[in-house]
């Protein structure tokens, strides 16, 4: 719950910050110089990557919950086996072992989302964050991909 209150605080001062810099390069078009105008649309490009890239990664994080939450409803969690040092770092040859479990698992399912969202878990204990992140892309295309069941 404290992650989903950070993100949410983060993204209102980003949406803040994007519009403060937004209403500054309107007011560079608005002053009508060649120079100003120019600079002022520069200054409206950044808002608007920014806006997109918050857009992108709500999505993928609402998606990856949505993931989680239906397969902890099949009780297909990934449960946090990895042994830890006393400091409470994960213990590299335990993270070592999840993950070939978890890489066999999926190369015997390639076409299982929910192989593929236990590995991007896998990646992201062993803090392989781009891996991690790809993992969990492939799971949500293979789950949002999957055929509609009759009822």
């Amino acid at each position: 719950m404290r992650a989903k209150i950070s993100y949410v605080i983060t993204a209102a001062v980003l949406v803040f910050y994007f519009a403060l810099v937004g209403s500054r390069g309107v007011m560079l078009i608005e002053t009508g110089t060649p120079l100003t105008v120019v600079f002022g649309v520069a200054v409206l490009v950044l808002p608007v990557i920014g806006l997109w890239f918050l857009w992108k990664n709500t999505q993928f994080v609402r998606k990856a919950n949505q993931l989680a939450a239906e397969l902890d409803a099949e009780g297909g969690l990934p449960v946090d086996e990895l042994r830890r040092t006393p400091s409470g770092r994960v213990d590299r040859d335990s993270a070592d072992e999840v993950f070939a479990r978890r890489k066999a698992e999926t190369e015997d399912a390639p076409d299982d989302w929910r192989s593929w969202f236990r590995l991007a878990v896998a990646y992201h204990d062993a803090r392989d964050t781009p891996r991690a992140r790809k993992a969990m892309q492939r799971a949500i295309a293979l789950h949002d991909d999957k055929p509609v069941e009759a009822a």
